[in-house]
């Protein structure tokens, strides 16, 4: 990844799981999922072999954002949602999941999640990064 997007891999016996902190939106659904993997007090703060694989990366793909990704030791990664799905929240961000192609200042990324920028003033755009009236 480019920029300064902070992506940083914390790696397991069975599974990697890759943290991309600039699309981070704070859902805590991973805080809340799994406790013992994602501490926030602790360094480091996800700790992958806290939890079985299956279930760490059920919790990870409960990410709207796409911020936290996975990749067990196999090689396998996280298979995208079929149909694709997009939605708006009561924010007005699009919460899209999918096989998506996403077009960024950086280049084309694909992507399984992402929450992509309704009102246009986010600084990480196509992502929502909270800036704005929508992101408040």
């Amino acid at each position: 990844m480019s920029g300064g997007s902070g992506k940083k891999a914390y790696e397991g016996r069975s599974i990697t799981v890759t943290f991309e902190a600039g699309r981070c939106l704070h859902a805590a659904e991973c805080v809340h999922g799994l406790p013992e993997v994602f501490d926030t007090d602790r360094r480091p703060w996800i700790r992958p072999d806290g939890a079985e694989a299956g279930r760490l990366a059920e919790v990870v793909r409960r990410c709207p954002s796409g911020a936290l990704r996975y990749e067990l030791a196999d090689g396998t990664a996280e298979a995208p949602d079929e149909p694709t799905r997009i939605t708006r929240n009561d924010s007005g961000q699009l919460v899209v999941r999918g096989a998506l192609r996403v077009d960024t200042p950086a280049g084309r990324r694909a992507e399984t999640r992402a929450v992509l920028c309704g009102c246009g003033q986010s600084r990480l755009q196509p992502y929502c990064d909270h800036a704005g009236p929508c992101g408040e």
